[in-house]
């Protein structure tokens, strides 16, 4: 068994706990050690059925190997998280739920979380530390960049690219040959039907930018 830790005590949090029970079910790999939260007011206490053991510094501190599942929503603290735990002894398990159904040349990076329910075709590429929540499609020749976040229910066609960071709420559909720039953030239940800029807010039914970011906002400690 590998010893693993779940970034982030959220409701996110335990739904990754359930994603590894259900994976230990079919053949155990997975020794949960608990929760990791840099909100230090609930180190000790209990989220589901786990401990919060400490933050990134019990991470950090660790000298025996130790798996580490990202469980959190926002692609720009995901990137901060990687940077804040990555040590000799750190790994980023690719963690796909039983029930996911997957075709050929799927090529999945390091750290992506895909689960419970979602479809995934043929000829996809997703880029390392990525969300693909739960009862997601993605269609063929689909490219997902790095530290995206699909939330539940996103159906993307086909010959999409999205890019880095980009994160896309629930229900949204994203329409055939269409691309989205990096570190932007489309609005649930929008219908991207025309191609989206890098770093802009969209929403709407086609989706229509209402905000842009300067280059590089999600390096901001706020974001």
């Amino acid at each position: 068994m590998n010893d693993l830790v779940i970034y982030g005590a959220g409701g996110f949090g335990r739904e990754v706990a359930q994603l590894l029970a259900d994976l230990n079910e079919r053949e155990p790999r997975w020794s949960v050690l608990g929760y990791i939260s840099d909100d230090v007011t609930i180190h000790g206490t209990i989220s589901g059925d786990l401990p919060v053991i400490g933050g990134s510094d019990w991470v950090r501190a660790r000298t025996q190997p130790i798996a580490v599942a990202l469980a959190v929503g926002s692609p720009a603290v995901r990137r901060r998280l990687v940077e804040r735990v990555r040590t000799p002894y750190s790994t980023f398990p690719t963690l796909i739920h039983p029930s996911v159904s997957m075709g050929r040349r799927v090529v999945l990076g390091e750290g992506t979380i895909v689960c419970a329910a979602s479809v995934l075709t043929v000829d996809i590429r997703v880029g390392a530390f990525t969300l693909v929540n739960v009862g997601c499609t993605l269609t063929h020749d689909v490219v997902l960049g790095e530290y995206t976040t699909l939330a539940p229910s996103v159906n993307v066609s086909g010959n999409v690219t999205i890019g880095d960071g980009t994160d896309v709420g629930t229900g949204s559909k994203v329409i055939q040959g269409m691309s989205i720039g990096e570190w932007s953030i489309v609005g649930a239940g929008a219908v991207v039907s025309r191609d989206l800029p890098a770093n802009v807010t969209a929403v709407g039914v086609p989706a229509k930018a209402i905000k842009e970011r300067p280059s590089g906002w999600y390096r901001d400690d706020h974001a």
